[in-house]
């Protein structure tokens, strides 16, 4: 008895699409960004950290400066 209602629970589980297209576009999504990420981390990061590297440098050579 109990095999009938897990199988025709899982029936009426699958027959349910209310979510479909939620997930579709977030499927959607993730599929366009997850190029543009792993781009953003190999080509852009070692530019974004050099120049935070140099403006740290900037800094710290303009506070011995302005100490002195």
């Amino acid at each position: 008895m109990k095999r009938v209602g897990i199988t025709s629970l899982l029936a009426k589980l699958h027959r349910d699409e209310r979510g479909a297209v939620s997930l579709e576009t977030i499927l959607i999504i993730g599929a366009i960004a997850l190029p543009i990420l792993i781009f953003l981390i190999r080509v852009g990061w070692p530019r974004i950290k050099g120049y935070f590297t140099q403006g740290l440098q900037d800094l710290e050579a303009e506070r011995t400066n302005a100490i002195q």
